[in-house]
């Protein structure tokens, strides 16, 4: 696996655990509620995985860019599919997304060297 995504991955497991075991009811019930927001329904897992990407590349949230590219990864999400969703960011967000498009074109290419 590639290195930065395998830190991500473990970082963010790593924090959540600890997070969810403090168990705050809030902090749970907020957890569940994004888990099951992304789930199939009207639209797809992929559909509410590649809007998640274009808020987070909007908003400048890199630890959210890079986990919605591991979701848009993991859901299909073709290169092709990918620079049409950079360009609507682009286009929504200004040219200071720049900078997250660089990092998100790059996480994306470590995905996709873990095949």
């Amino acid at each position: 696996m590639n290195q930065a995504v395998k830190d991500f991955n473990d970082y963010r497991d790593r924090m959540n655990k600890k997070i969810l075991d403090a168990d705050n009811l809030v902090l749970k019930r907020l957890f569940n509620l994004d888990t099951n927001t992304y789930a199939d329904g009207a639209l797809s897992s992929k559909t509410k995985e590649m809007m998640g990407l274009v808020a987070s590349l909007v908003l400048r949230c890199d630890d959210c860019v890079k986990y919605h590219l591991g979701k848009c990864h993991e859901t299909g999400v073709t290169r092709n599919e990918l620079f049409e969703l950079l360009a609507v960011c682009n286009i929504v967000g200004g040219t200071i997304v720049i900078p997250h498009t660089r990092r998100a074109v790059e996480y994306w290419d470590a995905l996709a060297d873990n095949g």
